[in-house]
């Protein structure tokens, strides 16, 4: 058993963690829960010597233990998954699963078939297909997700701990992870599970701890508390409905695809409408082209298509085109696309919009200052405007940008997993500003991998399968069942 007892951690002036009390049990998963900036990675950083506490004790079987770094947690077998993914996408699978631990011939020979062996091993018992030659960056990000897991399951750890892990994944992959996890629990692992969706937590967990503000509120055996409980003591008071009423009424259309291809992405003849003031949900598997519609539409990627707003043709081909005529897009992948990560929020904040903050052709400090402020405010932000991005919880880095893109006032916003990662209290604070900002005028695309989600938030559906449109739904079809059904390539008369 790890216990960590009255574990302190100030940076500067911000006080992360304020006395936290957690216990790891052998052969367990205890779920780690708590709002975006509560400090759960912060603590998972310290039990693996990331950062050192300025106070408190960390115990394995009663015994003080402080490790140096990740390495020597490793060595020791604590295994730290983190939410940002941590491949080298130049290296190959192989290369990334054996990276500083790869195995040796005679004369410091490296041993690729003793290697290839163990890896295709692996991946046998998790019915994982992966390429071993395969670059790294060319993986899904799902992908590259159960390529970390399964780096973390070769080192023969007994304490496996992971951030998110089931962000960017599938449900036939969660299936296979959640068997993976169970399968070693009764082998002795644990595992610090980090996550906030409430269905997961329920399914793994043996027991819940929650945080708030930097320590420890509630810790609770799974099968003797409810998800109403658990929200209560992340966020201080209960959560009634978790998506908010929509007033819409449909409008005229404001911006119009036709013909949308591209064979780089598999895309083919996409067709949709966008209406004035609608949340149109983009939904499908993984892999099914959603992103990519949406990337070829904004012009990072290359394509044909036909674009009308307002009536009026569009020429999208890039990304800067398509800022100037209206568009704004909130990818998936904030670390690498979303952010300058070293820059602070207001500089981040400011960025796609510099023209609104200047007055002739001068940056104004002040007005970039009064936006970021206001956008901290209402979206929750836990920093400061002079903070660092990289210093920020995930949850943080999701809401700079979506501030960000606001700044630019767009006509048509596309949200590409706009909630990932984040806490269930400040997901409700995104739905809200998303309804402020239809019930102004602005459109909004939302992909979602959440099926709750896009059919609480969406006032029609568009489903995605292999590369096309299979259909789409108007607010009296939206159900899991007609979404799957659509998105798995049937026929929704054939259901019925």
């Amino acid at each position: 058993m790890i216990s960590m007892k009255q574990i302190f951690k100030s940076f500067g002036q911000n006080d992360v963690l304020l006395g936290v009390d957690i216990e790891i049990r052998e052969s367990e998963v205890l779920a780690l829960m708590g709002e975006n900036g509560a400090g759960k990675s912060t603590l998972m950083k310290i039990l693996t010597g990331v950062y050192k506490a300025d106070r408190g004790e960390i115990l394995e079987n009663d015994k003080e233990i402080q490790y140096k770094n990740t390495k020597d947690a490793e060595q020791n077998g604590v295994a730290f998954i983190q939410q940002e993914l941590n491949i080298w996408p130049n290296l190959t699978v192989l290369e990334n699963l054996f990276l500083g631990k790869e195995k040796l011939k005679k004369f410091g020979i490296i041993d690729n078939k003793s290697m290839r062996k163990e890896a295709l091993a692996l991946f046998e018992k998790l019915n994982l297909n992966l390429e071993l030659n395969e670059l790294a960056g060319n993986l899904s990000v799902g992908m590259q997700q159960m390529l970390e897991i399964s780096k973390a399951l070769m080192q023969d750890a007994k304490v496996i701990i992971m951030d998110e892990p089931t962000a960017a994944l599938t449900n036939s992959e969660i299936d296979v992870l959640f068997e993976q996890i169970n399968q070693l629990k009764h082998e002795g692992v644990s595992f610090v599970y980090i996550s906030h969706r409430m269905e997961e937590i329920f399914e793994i967990a043996d027991r819940i701890t929650v945080m708030r503000d930097g320590s420890s509120i509630l810790t609770a055996k799974t099968n003797e508390t409810t998800q109403q409980q658990i929200i209560k003591a992340m966020i201080g008071r209960d959560l009634n409905n978790q998506y908010p009423d929509r007033n819409y009424t449909k409008n005229e259309i404001l911006l119009s695809v036709k013909n949308l291809s591209s064979k780089d992405q598999g895309i083919e003849n996409v067709n949709f409408d966008l209406h004035k003031g609608e949340i149109l949900g983009f939904s499908g598997l993984m892999g099914a082209g959603r992103s990519e519609i949406m990337r070829v539409l904004f012009g990072l990627d290359k394509g044909q298509m036909q674009v009308m707003m307002n009536n009026q043709p569009l020429q999208i081909k890039n990304p800067y085109q398509a800022i100037q005529q209206g568009l704004a897009f909130i990818t998936e992948n904030r670390k690498d696309e979303g952010l300058v990560l070293q820059d602070s929020i207001v500089e981040n904040t400011a960025l796609p919009a510099l023209k609104s903050f200047s007055k002739a052709g001068m940056l104004t400090q002040s007005s970039m200052n009064d936006y970021t402020e206001q956008m901290i405010q209402r979206l929750n932000i836990k920093g400061r405007k002079e903070d660092s991005c990289i210093d920020l919880s995930g949850g943080n880095q999701q809401k700079v940008v979506l501030a960000k893109w606001i700044a630019t006032a767009p006509k048509v916003l596309i949200l590409d997993e706009p909630t990932r990662g984040i806490d269930v209290g400040a997901k409700r604070e995104i739905y809200h500003l998303m309804n402020e900002l239809t019930e102004r005028g602005m459109s909004i695309i939302m992909i979602s991998s959440e099926l709750p989600e896009v059919i609480g938030m969406s006032d029609r559906v568009v489903v995605v399968h292999e590369g096309h449109i299979s259909g789409v739904l108007d607010k009296t079809e939206l159900t899991e069942e007609n979404i799957m059904t659509l998105a798995t390539g049937g026929n929704l008369n054939e259901a019925i």
